[in-house]
């Protein structure tokens, strides 16, 4: 038996039988009944520390359901962080104004896409990754050269990780929902946000310890609700080797952003040849990751899977669908959310549903009045197929206050 109280009014408590009861800020926004099991499955879990929480753009993800806040004390899920290890968001806001853009827009977003790799080639037969640098700038290899001990280190132990996509991923996009926009906010100040995670490597190595968990489970015969739930205990082996990659390939994620907008300014620059400051207000936050917190007395492992940290004053990025609005927003440390909002508008539709019920000419009348790809290949990415965004915004209201709202003008995806 399964209940659903009201709590308050902007919450709900789902208690699933056998489970940790569940808090959801999911008012006035679908909730599929397949995330809802996924959901329950996972509240059974016995490390769970006092209750899971549920964002507004909650959906079924693979391993983890994506708007979900797992608490644990004990053990962690390499499936609940997933592969995108790291993946989040990051904004600048500039010193110009709308009207310092130029009113063709197309040749911005070509410099955006020669500044930064992104999506993938098919079929490249021995050939170059579009998404990767062929011969990556002393910057890249600056960063890298930062990261690369770590990861040596990692390697020595796993050494099929070396052979990963990673010193030529950093900087890059990617595909599927990363992207770089230009954005307006309601002042008509001019704002950079992107959004991408650890490359190649980060899932590589998600891969290689989900699949390394579930060979525990077997190995010390654990049965489990669902086999993603496939865990390391705290203070064994595997559980301080994957602390140890999750970590780094978190630190990957961070430099790959900061890059990213480096290159991404620069673009802007080259288009606009007027003197502006960046920086203005700057935030980098992810939302698919796992850290060590202190949550009513004492520490957890707090592993946010397409969420983002809002404690009290701190900053963090909402984005929309291509064609929505997107905020930056301040924490207001609901600590009945372990200090969490959403990360986006989430998903209603998958991608293969997507692309079967919408057309181009559906992308195009969609994104109007945004300079950005509009052809059969990113259909799966159509505004419909995500949650309203305001609605998604009204049902977290105790949990974030909006600072600015953006509208995007021009967007790159992969």
């Amino acid at each position: 038996m399964q209940d659903l109280i009201v709590e308050k009014r902007r919450h709900e408590i789902f208690q699933p039988e056998g489970g940790v009861p569940i808090k959801m800020w999911t008012q006035g926004v679908p909730v599929d009944d397949k995330a809802k099991d996924q959901l329950s499955k996972a509240a059974k879990m016995p490390f769970i520390y006092k209750w899971m929480a549920v964002m507004p753009d909650v959906h079924v993800g693979i391993g983890a359901t994506i708007g979900s806040v797992i608490p644990t004390k004990g053990a962690i899920i390499p499936a609940a962080v997933g592969v995108d290890i790291g993946c989040g968001m990051m904004a600048v806001k500039t010193s110009l104004k709308a009207t310092d853009l130029p009113d063709n827009l197309a040749g911005l977003r070509t410099e955006l896409e020669k500044a930064i790799p992104h999506g993938m080639s098919k079929n490249r037969r021995g050939g170059r990754d579009q998404g990767a640098w062929e011969n990556p700038a002393e910057r890249i290899d600056q960063a890298w050269a930062g990261l690369v001990g770590d990861f040596e280190l990692i390697c020595a132990k796993y050494p099929k990780l070396k052979n990963t996509n990673n010193h030529k991923h950093l900087g890059t996009l990617g595909t599927g929902n990363h992207f770089v926009e230009v954005c307006l906010d309601e002042h008509n100040d001019v704002w950079i946000m992107l959004h991408s995670g650890s490359r190649g490597v980060g899932n590589a190595i998600g891969n290689h310890f989900i699949e390394l968990a579930r060979q525990d489970m077997q190995r010390h015969f654990i049965n489990l609700p669902d086999k993603d739930l496939a865990y390391f205990p705290e203070g064994t082996e595997h559980f301080d080797d994957y602390w140890f990659a999750v970590g780094w390939a978190q630190r990957f994620a961070m430099t790959n952003r900061e890059i990213m907008m480096e290159n991404a300014l620069k673009a802007l620059r080259k288009i606009i040849p007027k003197a502006f400051d960046a920086r203005v207000e700057a935030v980098n936050c992810h939302h698919n990751y796992v850290d060590r917190e202190l949550h009513f007395g004492e520490e957890v492992l707090v592993t946010r899977k397409g969420a983002v940290r809002a404690r009290l004053g701190e900053y963090g990025i909402i984005p929309g669908s291509m064609g929505a609005k997107s905020f930056i927003v301040r924490g207001l440390g609901n600590q009945q959310s372990f200090c969490s909002c959403s990360h986006g508008a989430g998903r209603v539709l998958s991608r293969t549903e997507a692309k079967k019920r919408y057309t181009v000419a559906d992308q195009i009348a969609q994104t109007e009045g945004v300079e950005c790809r509009k052809d059969a290949d990113v259909i799966d990415e159509i505004p419909s197929a995500y949650k309203d965004i305001d609605a998604v915004m009204n049902a977290q209201s105790e949990l974030v206050e909006v600072v600015y709202t953006l509208r995007q003008v021009v967007c790159v995806k992969g």
